[in-house]
């Protein structure tokens, strides 16, 4: 399967109530359509570093910043392929670039230090990434609901919808069971916008009419503000 391995674009973020994620859907049935996945349940995981280097960074809001996470779109088996994905953004420009590899080789290369087998652009990237941090490893595994749309004018234009959205700081694994601490009350999901130019009119009126707004939400400092929430009330995290 060919798999789209670099993403230039916008993603702007909305935490809806059921009600406004109704009113959406209203509207943009006549302009979107489910993808093939339908409904998938995403599972990743983030490195840091042991101080979490790297969220702590992005939660101040620098022009600048980045992340490394690995993904899977179902549960893997151990020689099962997953995404190795460096995901950064500069004034609002999100530009992701990503490898598929079998998730024990990734793994295995955090865990002793050596490169991945690559030696693609993509593949020296990562690397120049990990050697600039040194001794990034495994922090917080995230999963969520994903419902994702595309246009059906044939425009670049996504949306998706997350849903239970789960972390915890253990089974460091994508083949993993879904459990964990939620980030989101039970009626709330996440909408993200992604394109490469600016939202379509009939998106703009919606979200106007409803008085919806953008967020700054994100899922890994969510987690993150929540393990040192619960450090500083002397709970199990070391963040």
């Amino acid at each position: 399967m060919d798999y789209q391995m670099t993403f230039k674009r916008y993603e702007l973020k909305y935490l809806l109530s059921q009600k406004e994620k109704e009113c959406i859907f209203k509207v943009m049935k006549d302009y979107m359509k489910l993808d093939s996945y339908g409904r998938t349940t995403i599972r990743n995981i983030y490195f840091d570093t042991d101080t979490f280097q790297l969220i702590r960074r992005s939660l101040e809001k620098p022009v600048y910043k980045e992340k490394l996470r690995i993904r899977s779109y179902c549960p893997v088996n151990a020689n099962d392929p997953v995404f190795v994905e460096l995901k950064k953004k500069y004034e609002s420009v999100v530009y992701k670039r990503r490898l598929v590899l079998p998730e024990k080789v990734v793994m295995d290369s955090f865990q002793n230090g050596t490169p991945l087998p690559e030696t693609s652009q993509i593949a020296r990237e990562i690397q120049y990434f990990r050697n600039y941090y040194e001794s990034l490893h495994p922090t917080v595994f995230l999963s969520y609901e994903r419902e994702a749309y595309y246009a059906l004018d044939g425009s670049d234009l996504r949306i998706t919808f997350d849903e239970n959205i789960y972390y915890r700081r253990d089974g460091f694994s994508l083949g993993s069971e879904i459990y964990g601490s939620p980030l989101l009350k039970e009626d709330q999901s996440l909408m993200e916008i992604k394109i490469s130019g600016g939202i379509p009119l009939w998106m703009s009126r919606v979200l106007t009419q409803y008085h919806i707004y953008r967020s700054s939400f994100s899922k890994y400092g969510a987690a993150y503000r929540r393990m040192f929430t619960e450090k500083m009330k002397g709970g199990y995290c070391n963040a």
